[in-house]
Protein backbone atom coordinates (compact mmCIF):
# COMPACT_ATOMS: atom_id res chain seq x y z
CA UNK A 1 0.00 0.00 0.00
CA UNK A 2 1.09 3.83 -1.02
CA UNK A 3 1.41 5.60 2.51
CA UNK A 4 0.62 9.13 2.64
CA UNK A 5 2.80 11.56 4.38
CA UNK A 6 1.74 11.71 8.26
CA UNK A 7 0.54 15.11 9.04
CA UNK A 8 3.30 17.11 10.70
CA UNK A 9 2.74 17.10 14.43
CA UNK A 10 4.66 18.40 18.17
CA UNK A 11 6.00 15.48 19.85
CA UNK A 12 3.81 14.92 22.84
CA UNK A 13 5.35 13.22 25.65
CA UNK A 14 3.01 10.55 27.84
CA UNK A 15 5.10 8.76 30.23
CA UNK A 16 7.39 6.76 28.56
CA UNK A 17 5.70 6.79 25.00
CA UNK A 18 6.08 9.51 22.31
CA UNK A 19 3.15 10.15 20.84
CA UNK A 20 2.92 12.59 17.37
CA UNK A 21 4.06 12.37 13.67
CA UNK A 22 7.72 11.62 13.86
CA UNK A 23 6.70 8.45 16.04
CA UNK A 24 4.46 5.38 15.39
CA UNK A 25 0.89 5.24 16.04
CA UNK A 26 0.01 4.65 19.04
CA UNK A 27 -2.64 2.35 20.21
CA UNK A 28 -4.71 3.06 23.30
CA UNK A 29 -7.59 1.62 25.30
CA UNK A 30 -9.69 2.32 28.02
CA UNK A 31 -11.13 0.12 31.17
CA UNK A 32 -14.72 -0.72 31.87
CA UNK A 33 -14.51 -1.63 35.62
CA UNK A 34 -15.31 1.13 38.51
CA UNK A 35 -11.78 2.58 39.34
CA UNK A 36 -12.94 2.57 42.87
CA UNK A 37 -12.10 -1.22 42.40
CA UNK A 38 -8.91 -1.67 42.75
CA UNK A 39 -8.07 -5.32 42.16
CA UNK A 40 -10.99 -5.61 38.93
CA UNK A 41 -9.43 -2.64 37.48
CA UNK A 42 -5.71 -3.53 38.12
CA UNK A 43 -6.54 -7.08 35.90
CA UNK A 44 -8.41 -5.45 33.05
CA UNK A 45 -5.40 -3.10 32.84
CA UNK A 46 -3.18 -6.10 32.88
CA UNK A 47 -5.52 -7.35 29.69
CA UNK A 48 -5.20 -4.74 28.21
CA UNK A 49 -1.56 -4.41 28.32
CA UNK A 50 -1.00 -7.67 27.78
CA UNK A 51 -2.62 -7.36 24.63
CA UNK A 52 -0.64 -4.78 23.29
CA UNK A 53 -2.52 -1.39 24.75
CA UNK A 54 0.50 1.46 24.70
CA UNK A 55 -1.98 3.70 26.67
CA UNK A 56 -4.52 2.80 29.25
CA UNK A 57 -7.44 5.21 30.10
CA UNK A 58 -8.97 4.77 33.74
CA UNK A 59 -12.61 6.74 34.50
CA UNK A 60 -12.19 9.36 37.61
CA UNK A 61 -15.02 10.34 38.25
CA UNK A 62 -15.26 10.77 42.11
CA UNK A 63 -13.45 10.72 45.20
CA UNK A 64 -12.54 7.64 45.81
CA UNK A 65 -11.92 6.83 42.04
CA UNK A 66 -9.22 9.49 42.40
CA UNK A 67 -7.82 7.89 45.49
CA UNK A 68 -7.74 4.65 44.03
CA UNK A 69 -5.59 5.98 40.88
CA UNK A 70 -2.22 6.26 42.91
CA UNK A 71 -2.54 2.66 44.36
CA UNK A 72 -3.41 1.58 40.98
CA UNK A 73 -0.05 3.67 39.35
CA UNK A 74 2.26 1.99 41.85
CA UNK A 75 0.94 -1.87 41.92
CA UNK A 76 1.58 -1.37 38.31
CA UNK A 77 5.41 0.38 38.53
CA UNK A 78 6.29 -2.39 41.43
CA UNK A 79 5.73 -4.90 38.63
CA UNK A 80 8.01 -3.29 36.55
CA UNK A 81 5.32 -1.93 33.86
CA UNK A 82 5.93 1.69 32.79
CA UNK A 83 2.34 1.37 30.36
CA UNK A 84 1.33 5.64 31.06
CA UNK A 85 -1.94 5.76 33.15
CA UNK A 86 -4.85 8.24 31.68
CA UNK A 87 -7.13 9.94 33.63
CA UNK A 88 -10.80 10.18 32.22
CA UNK A 89 -12.53 13.65 33.94
CA UNK A 90 -15.60 15.13 33.14
CA UNK A 91 -17.43 17.70 35.34
CA UNK A 92 -15.39 17.63 38.40
CA UNK A 93 -11.77 17.16 37.14
CA UNK A 94 -11.15 20.77 38.11
CA UNK A 95 -12.24 19.41 41.55
CA UNK A 96 -10.66 16.06 42.06
CA UNK A 97 -7.16 16.99 40.60
CA UNK A 98 -7.34 20.14 43.15
CA UNK A 99 -8.16 17.56 46.07
CA UNK A 100 -6.66 14.69 45.21
CA UNK A 101 -3.34 15.64 44.90
CA UNK A 102 -1.48 12.14 44.63
CA UNK A 103 -3.64 11.17 41.72
CA UNK A 104 -2.62 14.38 39.66
CA UNK A 105 0.64 13.09 40.22
CA UNK A 106 0.37 9.89 39.55
CA UNK A 107 -1.81 10.09 36.43
CA UNK A 108 0.60 10.58 33.09
CA UNK A 109 -1.90 12.48 30.80
CA UNK A 110 -5.77 14.29 31.86
CA UNK A 111 -8.34 13.96 29.49
CA UNK A 112 -11.15 16.88 29.97
CA UNK A 113 -14.35 17.41 27.68
CA UNK A 114 -15.06 21.31 27.11
CA UNK A 115 -18.61 20.44 26.64
CA UNK A 116 -18.86 19.10 30.53
CA UNK A 117 -17.19 21.53 32.86
CA UNK A 118 -19.70 24.15 33.35
CA UNK A 119 -21.14 27.28 31.12
CA UNK A 120 -19.96 31.09 30.99
CA UNK A 121 -17.15 32.98 33.50
CA UNK A 122 -18.26 29.38 35.24
CA UNK A 123 -16.95 26.92 32.17
CA UNK A 124 -13.53 29.33 31.93
CA UNK A 125 -12.73 29.20 35.37
CA UNK A 126 -12.95 25.67 35.78
CA UNK A 127 -11.08 24.74 32.88
CA UNK A 128 -8.47 27.08 33.67
CA UNK A 129 -8.23 25.28 36.97
CA UNK A 130 -8.14 22.04 35.36
CA UNK A 131 -4.75 23.57 33.21
CA UNK A 132 -3.37 24.77 35.98
CA UNK A 133 -3.22 21.20 37.42
CA UNK A 134 -1.26 20.05 34.36
CA UNK A 135 1.08 22.30 33.88
CA UNK A 136 2.12 22.24 38.03
CA UNK A 137 2.30 18.91 37.61
CA UNK A 138 3.97 18.67 34.38
CA UNK A 139 1.29 16.09 32.70
CA UNK A 140 -0.03 16.46 28.72
CA UNK A 141 -3.86 16.79 28.02
CA UNK A 142 -6.00 15.25 25.65
CA UNK A 143 -9.06 17.90 25.15
CA UNK A 144 -11.63 15.53 23.93
CA UNK A 145 -14.24 17.22 22.08
CA UNK A 146 -17.99 14.92 21.30
CA UNK A 147 -20.81 15.78 19.47
CA UNK A 148 -22.81 14.70 22.36
CA UNK A 149 -21.87 16.72 24.91
CA UNK A 150 -20.91 19.56 22.73
CA UNK A 151 -20.45 23.28 24.59
CA UNK A 152 -24.43 24.06 23.84
CA UNK A 153 -23.54 28.09 24.32
CA UNK A 154 -21.19 27.66 21.34
CA UNK A 155 -23.29 25.83 19.65
CA UNK A 156 -26.58 27.86 20.13
CA UNK A 157 -24.33 31.21 19.48
CA UNK A 158 -23.08 29.47 15.62
CA UNK A 159 -27.12 28.07 14.88
CA UNK A 160 -28.62 31.67 15.92
CA UNK A 161 -26.17 33.01 12.71
CA UNK A 162 -28.84 31.48 10.17
CA UNK A 163 -32.33 31.06 10.71
CA UNK A 164 -33.00 29.16 7.61
CA UNK A 165 -30.81 25.65 7.29
CA UNK A 166 -31.21 22.53 5.72
CA UNK A 167 -30.35 19.41 7.89
CA UNK A 168 -26.79 19.06 5.98
CA UNK A 169 -26.77 22.32 7.19
CA UNK A 170 -27.15 21.62 10.79
CA UNK A 171 -24.83 19.47 10.82
CA UNK A 172 -22.17 21.27 9.08
CA UNK A 173 -22.78 23.47 12.11
CA UNK A 174 -22.52 21.27 14.55
CA UNK A 175 -19.09 19.84 13.04
CA UNK A 176 -18.17 23.63 12.80
CA UNK A 177 -18.97 24.56 16.48
CA UNK A 178 -16.71 20.75 17.28
CA UNK A 179 -13.78 21.98 15.62
CA UNK A 180 -14.03 25.47 17.34
CA UNK A 181 -14.65 24.14 20.54
CA UNK A 182 -11.31 22.40 20.59
CA UNK A 183 -9.09 24.90 18.95
CA UNK A 184 -10.25 27.39 21.08
CA UNK A 185 -10.21 25.57 23.97
CA UNK A 186 -6.39 24.72 23.21
CA UNK A 187 -5.83 28.09 22.16
CA UNK A 188 -6.68 28.99 25.79
CA UNK A 189 -4.64 26.49 27.45
CA UNK A 190 -1.54 27.61 25.63
CA UNK A 191 -2.37 30.80 26.95
CA UNK A 192 -2.62 29.64 30.49
CA UNK A 193 0.94 28.14 30.06
CA UNK A 194 0.17 24.74 28.89
CA UNK A 195 2.97 24.04 25.93
CA UNK A 196 1.79 22.66 22.55
CA UNK A 197 3.30 19.80 22.58
CA UNK A 198 1.51 18.75 25.63
CA UNK A 199 -1.63 18.76 23.75
CA UNK A 200 -3.64 16.20 22.36
CA UNK A 201 -7.09 17.10 20.25
CA UNK A 202 -10.14 14.91 19.49
CA UNK A 203 -13.31 15.72 18.04
CA UNK A 204 -15.17 12.19 18.00
CA UNK A 205 -18.97 11.76 16.23
CA UNK A 206 -20.62 8.40 15.99
CA UNK A 207 -21.47 8.02 12.43
CA UNK A 208 -18.45 7.14 9.76
CA UNK A 209 -19.04 10.35 7.58
CA UNK A 210 -19.11 12.92 9.89
CA UNK A 211 -16.25 11.85 11.95
CA UNK A 212 -14.34 11.99 8.46
CA UNK A 213 -15.40 15.07 7.68
CA UNK A 214 -14.45 16.52 11.29
CA UNK A 215 -11.03 15.46 11.28
CA UNK A 216 -10.18 16.04 8.02
CA UNK A 217 -11.25 19.77 8.54
CA UNK A 218 -9.61 20.15 11.64
CA UNK A 219 -6.41 18.83 10.74
CA UNK A 220 -6.24 21.22 8.15
CA UNK A 221 -6.45 24.45 10.69
CA UNK A 222 -4.01 22.91 13.01
CA UNK A 223 -0.88 21.06 13.72
CA UNK A 224 -1.70 20.04 17.29
CA UNK A 225 -1.02 15.88 17.79
CA UNK A 226 -4.88 14.11 17.31
CA UNK A 227 -6.09 11.21 18.31
CA UNK A 228 -8.78 9.48 16.72
CA UNK A 229 -12.01 7.66 16.96
CA UNK A 230 -15.25 7.02 16.23
CA UNK A 231 -17.72 7.33 19.27
CA UNK A 232 -20.65 5.12 20.24
CA UNK A 233 -19.30 3.11 17.14
CA UNK A 234 -21.81 -0.04 18.59
CA UNK A 235 -20.28 -3.30 18.97
CA UNK A 236 -19.70 -7.14 17.67
CA UNK A 237 -18.98 -6.56 13.79
CA UNK A 238 -21.01 -3.14 13.17
CA UNK A 239 -18.39 -1.75 15.66
CA UNK A 240 -15.02 -3.00 13.92
CA UNK A 241 -16.35 -2.33 11.07
CA UNK A 242 -17.46 0.99 11.04
CA UNK A 243 -14.67 1.87 13.32
CA UNK A 244 -11.94 0.56 11.17
CA UNK A 245 -13.11 2.19 8.10
CA UNK A 246 -13.65 5.42 9.69
CA UNK A 247 -10.15 5.65 11.06
CA UNK A 248 -8.15 3.99 8.14
CA UNK A 249 -9.92 6.71 5.63
CA UNK A 250 -8.35 9.38 7.88
CA UNK A 251 -5.11 7.30 8.86
CA UNK A 252 -4.35 6.52 4.81
CA UNK A 253 -4.58 10.22 4.25
CA UNK A 254 -1.73 10.83 7.13
CA UNK A 255 -3.94 11.95 9.56
CA UNK A 256 -3.96 10.62 13.40
CA UNK A 257 -1.72 9.84 15.78
CA UNK A 258 -2.93 7.97 18.52
CA UNK A 259 -6.18 5.32 17.92
CA UNK A 260 -9.12 3.67 19.92
CA UNK A 261 -11.57 1.67 18.51
CA UNK A 262 -14.70 2.11 21.28
CA UNK A 263 -16.77 -1.29 21.48
CA UNK A 264 -20.12 -2.15 23.20
CA UNK A 265 -18.66 -5.04 24.97
CA UNK A 266 -20.58 -8.60 24.84
CA UNK A 267 -21.28 -9.97 28.30
CA UNK A 268 -18.41 -11.51 29.78
CA UNK A 269 -16.26 -10.84 26.39
CA UNK A 270 -12.30 -9.53 27.10
CA UNK A 271 -11.79 -5.62 26.75
CA UNK A 272 -8.72 -6.30 24.65
CA UNK A 273 -10.63 -7.06 21.60
CA UNK A 274 -10.20 -3.21 21.25
CA UNK A 275 -6.94 -3.86 21.39
CA UNK A 276 -6.70 -6.58 19.04
CA UNK A 277 -8.81 -4.52 16.25
CA UNK A 278 -6.21 -1.32 16.28
CA UNK A 279 -3.34 -3.94 15.82
CA UNK A 280 -5.41 -5.33 12.87
CA UNK A 281 -6.38 -2.52 11.38
CA UNK A 282 -2.62 -0.82 11.21
CA UNK A 283 -0.78 -4.44 10.44
CA UNK A 284 -3.54 -4.37 7.30
CA UNK A 285 -2.82 -0.88 6.40
CA UNK A 286 1.13 -1.81 6.06
CA UNK A 287 1.74 0.73 9.13
CA UNK A 288 3.35 -1.00 12.09
CA UNK A 289 3.90 -5.24 12.11
CA UNK A 290 2.80 -7.29 15.58
CA UNK A 291 2.44 -11.14 14.11
CA UNK A 292 3.50 -12.42 11.33
CA UNK A 293 0.43 -12.77 8.46
CA UNK A 294 -2.21 -15.47 7.24
CA UNK A 295 -3.21 -15.17 3.82
CA UNK A 296 -5.73 -17.79 2.97
CA UNK A 297 -8.41 -17.92 0.43
CA UNK A 298 -12.27 -17.72 1.53
CA UNK A 299 -12.90 -20.61 -0.49
CA UNK A 300 -15.32 -22.03 -3.54
CA UNK A 301 -16.76 -24.98 -5.24
CA UNK A 302 -12.84 -25.82 -6.30
CA UNK A 303 -11.90 -25.98 -2.74
CA UNK A 304 -12.01 -29.28 -0.31
CA UNK A 305 -14.20 -27.10 2.34
CA UNK A 306 -12.26 -29.13 5.37
CA UNK A 307 -8.76 -29.27 4.35
CA UNK A 308 -7.81 -25.61 4.01
CA UNK A 309 -9.56 -23.97 6.60
CA UNK A 310 -8.29 -26.39 9.01
CA UNK A 311 -4.45 -25.63 7.94
CA UNK A 312 -4.77 -22.12 8.22
CA UNK A 313 -6.45 -21.98 11.00
CA UNK A 314 -3.54 -24.59 12.44
CA UNK A 315 -0.69 -21.85 11.29
CA UNK A 316 -2.89 -18.99 13.40
CA UNK A 317 -2.59 -21.15 16.42
CA UNK A 318 0.83 -21.96 16.04
CA UNK A 319 1.89 -17.97 15.75
CA UNK A 320 -0.33 -18.23 18.64
CA UNK A 321 1.72 -20.36 20.52
CA UNK A 322 5.08 -19.89 19.41
CA UNK A 323 5.32 -15.95 18.80
CA UNK A 324 7.04 -14.63 22.05
CA UNK A 325 9.46 -16.80 21.80
CA UNK A 326 10.04 -16.12 18.07
CA UNK A 327 10.13 -12.08 18.59
CA UNK A 328 12.95 -13.04 21.19
CA UNK A 329 15.05 -15.26 18.80
CA UNK A 330 13.72 -14.09 15.34
CA UNK A 331 13.61 -10.12 15.26
CA UNK A 332 11.32 -8.89 12.25
CA UNK A 333 8.96 -12.45 12.50
CA UNK A 334 6.15 -9.55 12.43
CA UNK A 335 6.71 -8.87 9.14
CA UNK A 336 6.50 -12.58 7.84
CA UNK A 337 3.40 -13.67 4.89
CA UNK A 338 2.20 -17.23 5.37
CA UNK A 339 -0.10 -18.05 2.56
CA UNK A 340 -2.65 -20.93 3.24
CA UNK A 341 -4.11 -21.38 -0.59
CA UNK A 342 -7.53 -24.06 -1.31
CA UNK A 343 -6.98 -24.97 -5.44
CA UNK A 344 -5.16 -24.14 -7.89
CA UNK A 345 -6.48 -20.91 -9.58
CA UNK A 346 -5.03 -18.24 -7.15
CA UNK A 347 -3.16 -20.98 -4.74
CA UNK A 348 0.35 -20.74 -6.70
CA UNK A 349 -0.10 -17.03 -7.29
CA UNK A 350 -0.44 -16.01 -3.72
CA UNK A 351 1.86 -18.55 -2.36
CA UNK A 352 4.69 -17.31 -4.87
CA UNK A 353 3.55 -13.23 -3.15
CA UNK A 354 4.16 -14.42 0.25
CA UNK A 355 7.13 -15.26 2.06
CA UNK A 356 6.14 -18.64 2.04
CA UNK A 357 3.26 -20.48 1.25
CA UNK A 358 1.18 -23.87 0.34
CA UNK A 359 -1.43 -24.64 -2.21
CA UNK A 360 -3.68 -27.48 -1.17
CA UNK A 361 -5.05 -29.15 -3.52
CA UNK A 362 -8.41 -28.41 -4.71
CA UNK A 363 -11.56 -30.90 -5.61
CA UNK A 364 -10.72 -33.28 -8.57
CA UNK A 365 -6.89 -31.78 -8.37
CA UNK A 366 -3.60 -33.65 -7.83
CA UNK A 367 -3.32 -34.55 -3.98
CA UNK A 368 -0.27 -32.95 -3.72
CA UNK A 369 0.40 -29.73 -2.19
CA UNK A 370 3.64 -27.59 -3.28
CA UNK A 371 4.80 -25.40 -1.03
CA UNK A 372 6.61 -21.79 -2.15
CA UNK A 373 9.32 -19.86 0.01
CA UNK A 374 11.05 -16.75 -1.50
CA UNK A 375 8.56 -16.82 -4.81
CA UNK A 376 9.95 -20.29 -5.74
CA UNK A 377 8.94 -23.76 -5.49
CA UNK A 378 10.68 -25.49 -2.01
CA UNK A 379 9.07 -28.92 -2.31
CA UNK A 380 6.02 -30.78 -2.49
CA UNK A 381 4.06 -32.46 -0.07
CA UNK A 382 1.35 -35.28 -0.08
CA UNK A 383 -0.12 -37.69 1.75
CA UNK A 384 -1.90 -37.78 5.46
CA UNK A 385 0.96 -35.18 6.78
CA UNK A 386 0.61 -32.34 4.91
CA UNK A 387 0.23 -29.76 8.12
CA UNK A 388 3.15 -31.28 10.26
CA UNK A 389 5.24 -31.17 6.83
CA UNK A 390 4.27 -27.66 6.50
CA UNK A 391 5.04 -26.64 9.84
CA UNK A 392 8.75 -27.80 9.69
CA UNK A 393 9.07 -26.50 6.67
CA UNK A 394 7.68 -22.98 7.94
CA UNK A 395 9.91 -23.47 11.52
CA UNK A 396 13.34 -23.46 9.36
CA UNK A 397 12.30 -20.92 7.18
CA UNK A 398 11.55 -18.58 10.21
CA UNK A 399 15.26 -19.78 11.57
CA UNK A 400 17.00 -18.98 8.66
CA UNK A 401 15.54 -15.76 7.11
CA UNK A 402 15.00 -13.79 10.58
CA UNK A 403 17.88 -15.60 12.40
CA UNK A 404 20.10 -12.46 14.74
CA UNK A 405 23.61 -15.01 13.87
Amino acid sequence: MIQSIRRKTPTVKIGNILLGSSHPIVIQSMTNTPTADVDKTLSQVFELIESGSQLVRLTVNDDDSAKAIPEIVKSLRKKGIETPIIGDFHFNGHILLNQYPQCAESLDKYRINPGNIGKGQTHDNNFENFIKVAIKHNKPVRIGVNWGSLDQELLAELMSQSSERTEADNKNVIIEAMIKSALQSAQYAEKIGLRKDQIVLSVKMSLLQDMVNVYSRLAKECDYALHLGLTEAGGDIEGLISSSAALAILLHQGIGDTIRISLTPEPGAKRSLEVEACKTLLQSMGLQHFRPSVISCPGCGRTDTNLYQELAKDIKNHINKNLPVWKQNFPGVETLTIAVMGCVVNGPGESKHADIGISLPGKREEQSAPVFANGKIFSILKGNNIKDGFIAILEEYISKKFSSN
